[in-house]
Parts: C-alpha cells; structure tokens; sequence
C-alpha cells in the first residue's frame, strides 16, 4: 500500500532522515514510535506532503506520488492530524463535519458522527472551533472529521501532546474502536506505552534510520525496555523531529 524508497532529507546541515525504507501494508494499525529527535513526525510530514524530502521516492497503491501536493494526496486518500489540531475562526464544528464528508449532512448524522469520539453532540454541534475549546476537545473533534473522510490512509502525529490525562485515556477508547471499524491504513506517531499496545505493528526509528520493525509482540518489550539513554520520550545529540 505505502512503500518508501530510500527517503532523506536534511534541514539546516543536519541529516535528518537517513536512508528511511519502508514498507506499510493495507488494514494495518501502526505505531512509529523513538526517542525526542529521531525524525518520527518529519518522516510523517513527508509522507502526507507537509516536508519535502531531499531524495527518494514515495509510492502509494502502486503510484508515485512523490511530486503530488498535499491536496492531491488528500485526493488520492491520506488523511493528517496535526499535533495541534487547527483552529477555525467562524466555523461551526458542525461545518467542519460537512466539509470533511464532503456533502451536506443533516445536524443529526453530523451529531452522530461526533458521537463516536465521546463529545455530547448537543454541547458541541454549533460551537465555534476556537480556542474555547480545549485541546482534549480539538483533538476529539479533529479524529472525528479525519475518521469521516474514510481515508485508506491515516496518519496522526502524536495525538496525545497538549492533552489532559481524562482526555488521554478517552482518546486511547476513540482509538481502539478505530481499530475495530475502521477500514485502511491507521498511522499514529507516538512514544506512550497505552497506544503502543493498540498496535498490530511498531516501528522504532532512531537517529533518522528504521532501527527495528515487527510486530506488537516481537517489539514491544524491546521498545519499552531501552537503556536510560534511548528511553522513549528521551533527547539525542540532534532535534530531528
């Protein structure tokens, strides 16, 4: 489904990503996970179009999509979700459920929608999507316009950063019933241990290279149990991130 082929790139003289070759299957749950500065979110960035990488190629259902914009692979079917969900000044959340269904709903199958990332729908509807909402509550909204696009591919970059612990663990059930019935490919950047053990696969990138790819069950110790210096959550002498 997602191949990528000897991806680089660079930023400032630092070599970032190095030599990143990868392959995702279809209908996986996926977690890329590595300590602060390994070059996890640039190599999401990369593959929804965000950063441009400096070599390689990304392939995507048999397609190079390496020159496509980030509209064009929104098209093709990659979804995002940033760290820090965007704001919206003047948009309802009710609107912005429209828009990411891409056709006009009815206030009810938008409260629906709504419904499956734990917000009582009455509450938030007709709420403006701003900063009076909190970031558990940004987060929720913005899984639930993701989730609508059924997306074959899925991408969220460290989900729980800005959140609460109450929004955390609600965020980690939003997850799991993704997991259950969601169709495609679900790709989370993340270091916390409650959604690596959601993952079918883990991938451990380290000092920009792929430093192991398995299964849950083949890497989860191995990731959890580092030495103090490469704990995930801890520095390198680099900020690749």
């Amino acid at each position: 489904m997602l191949e990528l082929k000897n991806i680089c790139f660079t930023r400032d003289n630092k070599k970032i990503l190095d030599n990143i070759n990868l392959r995702i299957d279809t209908n996986k749950f996926i977690v890329i996970t590595g300590p602060n500065g390994s070059g996890k979110s640039t190599l999401a960035k990369i593959i929804m179009g965000i950063e441009k990488q400096d070599k390689g190629k990304i392939i995507f259902n048999g397609k190079d999509i390496t020159k496509l914009s980030i509209n064009q692979r929104a098209n093709i079917g990659i979804g995002f979700a940033f760290q820090a969900p965007i704001k919206f000044k003047g948009i309802t959340v009710y609107d912005l459920i429209r828009l990411s269904v891409g056709k006009d709903i009815k206030k009810a199958e938008a409260c629906e929608i709504l419904s499956k990332v734990g917000l009582c729908a009455k509450e938030y509807i007709d709420r403006e999507v701003n900063s009076s909402l909190s970031g558990g509550e940004l987060k929720r909204i913005e899984i639930a316009t993701v989730s609508v696009r059924n997306s074959q591919l899925t991408i969220f970059d460290e989900p729980e950063a800005g959140i609460d612990l109450w929004s955390f663990n609600n965020l980690i059930n939003v997850f799991e019933e993704m997991r259950k019935t969601t169709k495609g490919t679900t790709l989370i950047i993340s270091h916390q241990e409650k959604i690596l053990n959601i993952a079918d696969e883990i991938i451990l990138v380290n000092n920009g290279k792929i430093q192991e790819y398995g299964t849950k069950e083949e890497m989860l110790d191995m990731v959890l149990n580092k030495p103090k210096c490469c704990k995930l959550g801890g520095t390198n002498s680099g900020n690749n991130r």
